[in-house]
């Protein structure tokens, strides 16, 4: 249970560092934190279900806050109130190892800048014109390079861009001492990660009231 916490508060801890709001704190057996976004106000995150997701979703009716809990919404769905809305599946990923890359190489016509904030670190891989193409961040923090708002713009796919843009990111949190990797995925960047030996650690399901 401690490494599940640990793991949990060190990934939420990367995703506040890459979206530049304040830490987590404690809430209960979970996490807060306040995001300020029209459309997310919070988030609480819980890395088991128990009785303080339940009384927290039993409590709040305010539209946009969000509940994040590592398990299987059939676990819960039914036992809350019908107000909250289940968002699409989420999923908490890890990768202790280097990343298996074949020999990959940027696509003709893009090229790539580097940028940095706090310990955040962005890869964006631009078009001749200039457009971005693709764009992702790596949040080194507790000895765990966290991975975050990986996205190819739709016209920029299956040219092997966010393959590319993963190899370069890595690159950065290696060259800074970070191996122990983590993310959450959608459905489809899952897919991805586990061409390249990331495993799925647990499921990360989502609710929220919308307005």
């Amino acid at each position: 249970m401690k490494d599940k916490v640990k793991i949990v508060e060190s990934w939420l801890k990367g995703w506040c560092l890459s979206r530049e709001v304040f830490f987590p704190v404690q809430y209960k057996s979970g996490f807060n934190v306040f995001v300020g976004y029209e459309k997310q106000k919070e988030r609480y995150v819980f890395p088991e279900l128990n009785d303080d997701f339940f009384e927290l979703a039993r409590s709040i009716d305010e539209p946009w806050v969000y509940l994040k809990v590592c398990t299987s919404p059939d676990q819960f769905i039914g036992k809350i109130p019908e107000r909250w809305q289940l968002q699409p599946q989420g999923y908490m990923m890890t990768c202790f190892h280097p990343m298996n890359f074949r020999e990959i190489r940027l696509a003709d016509g893009y090229h790539l800048e580097f940028s940095q904030y706090n310990s955040t670190f962005i890869v964006t891989i631009l078009s001749e014109n200039g457009e971005q193409a693709s764009i992702g961040r790596v949040s080194l923090v507790d000895g765990f390079a966290v991975y975050d708002r990986i996205i190819t713009e739709k016209d920029h796919q299956r040219k092997g861009l966010a393959t590319f843009l993963l190899k370069e990111l890595e690159k950065i949190a290696l060259s800074k001492g970070f191996s122990n990797n983590l993310l959450v995925a959608t459905e489809e960047g899952m897919l991805l990660y586990e061409t390249l030996g990331w495993k799925v650690y647990s499921l990360h399901t989502s609710v929220v009231i919308p307005s």
